[in-house]
């Protein structure tokens, strides 16, 4: 980016900041009076806001400089952040789920974002104009499937600017495969499935940068500033340094996600996944090295590439799935631990490993469809999805099935595509029908893909 562009971003963000911390400012005066005199209360809101933006433009010649477009929406976004606020107090949220007051933006941390609508910017001819005379070269990361309607600009902790368009999308249908697959998410093993060739190991990319991690924070923590202090440059170099290697190991991580989840998108129709929440491994012993599986951003590339393709995924709930016999359905009387990693039934006598029994497991249940699966909600661009036939007895699963009679048919909805970089550096950043699992015969062999 160029030091015009880039200064002329940065003074932009000044202006938004300036207006979200008078918005800010006035949202506390306003709790402050209507505490105070319960039977004169006054108002906080978005046309209110405007008004105040209005009149501090015209007695401002500073805030007259800059795009209104811009600082309109600055106070949308405060307007929104706060009904959120009130919103959760109203519900009675617990104080850890609730998104909390607007607070003031400081200089020094608050990272700049830029909002347009339709009428703040247009591309032409590779770059990007925005409103107040400011153009900016754009390297995109891919094409965009149509007009975008708005645009964020934004600068992350390493010092990169990108901008993030809204964009209607279309579903890019597959060639049909006739196979399912079930997905079991672990520590070991990042996921284990129904096929030995579409495991996803440990890649561990936080533990290879570990030394230069903790030296980072090392430099951090003796240039760290006392209280009431200004930051030095060696500690703003520092926690750059530190970001940017955190940065290269989430791409690393979410190149081998999203990989992983294209592959097994492409080989099959349909796919059952564990609804994990890997939050409680948190607090267990397992924390540093569950974080660095990234289970949930694995997880969430694997339902949006499912979404992207017009695949059936379908979110099984995990409770008692290590206890249950895919073979059978027999369940066991005691929770399996940890290190016991091999699956015995002692109704039918099947063996397995309990990972890949577990990963069954999920084809089972989601071809009963019972209470405890919930389908993925698919997007208005992908409608329309055909089905295979009838359930089968019992609601097992096999591998082959009878071809889609019909074509897939889609429509559009606005959809954020990111990853455009303005650096020097390119960076990529209803309900279905249960017969899509039902209408196979048997429950898929151990290893088969």
């Amino acid at each position: 980016m160029s030091a015009t562009g880039r200064a002329a971003l940065e003074a932009e963000w000044g202006r938004c900041r300036w207006i979200w911390n008078e918005c800010v400012a006035r949202s506390r005066a306003v709790q402050l009076h209507n505490k105070a005199h319960p039977h004169d209360r006054w108002t906080c809101g978005p046309a209110r806001l405007d008004r105040m933006l209005t009149e501090a433009r015209a007695r401002t010649p500073w805030l007259a400089e800059g795009s209104s477009v811009v600082q309109q929406q600055t106070v949308r976004d405060f307007g929104r952040a706060r009904a959120k606020a009130h919103k959760d107090i109203k519900d009675r949220l617990p104080m850890h789920r609730r998104a909390g007051m607007p607070r003031h933006k400081k200089k020094r941390e608050a990272l700049p974002t830029l909002n347009y609508t339709r009428r703040g910017f247009r591309l032409k001819d590779g770059r990007l104009h925005l409103a107040g005379k400011i153009v900016l070269t754009v390297v995109r990361s891919r094409d965009l499937p149509s007009d975008p309607s708005s645009v964020r600009v934004y600068q992350d902790a390493t010092g990169h600017w990108y901008c993030s368009f809204v964009a209607p999308a279309q579903v890019q249908p597959l060639p049909r495969t006739g196979r399912v697959l079930g997905v079991d998410w672990g520590v070991k093993e990042t996921a284990t499935t129904t096929s030995d060739t579409h495991d996803l190991p440990h890649a561990q990319h936080g533990k290879k940068t570990q030394h230069k991690l903790s030296r980072y924070d090392r430099m951090t923590a003796r240039r760290r500033p006392k209280k009431g202090q200004a930051a030095s440059k060696g500690y703003r170099e520092a926690k750059k340094w530190r970001a940017k290697t955190y940065a290269k190991i989430a791409r690393q991580r979410q190149d081998t996600a999203r990989k992983w989840a294209k592959r097994v998108v492409t080989d099959h129709d349909a796919l059952a996944v564990e609804d994990f929440r890997p939050k409680f491994l948190a607090r267990s012993s397992m924390a540093r090295k569950a974080a660095d599986a990234a289970i949930g951003a694995t997880k969430k590339a694997l339902i949006e590439m499912g979404r992207k393709h017009g695949r059936d995924v379908r979110l099984v709930h995990p409770a008692h799935t290590t206890m249950d016999c895919a073979s059978c359905g027999a369940r066991t009387k005691h929770a399996l631990p940890l290190s016991e990693r091999t699956y015995t039934c002692n109704a039918c006598g099947a063996v397995s490993p309990r990972d890949k029994n577990s990963a069954r497991v999920m084809l089972v249940r989601a071809s009963a469809a019972t209470g405890n699966v919930r389908p993925v909600a698919t997007p208005g661009w992908c409608r329309g999805r055909k089905t295979f036939g009838s359930a089968a007895p019992g609601g097992s699963l096999s591998q082959e099935s009878p071809p889609v009679q019909g074509e897939e048919d889609s429509s559009t909805k606005p959809r954020r595509v990111a990853g455009h970089a303005i650096s020097s550096v390119a960076h990529g950043k209803a309900a279905h029908s249960a017969d899509q699992f039902a209408g196979m015969a048997r429950c898929a062999s151990p290893g088969s893909g």
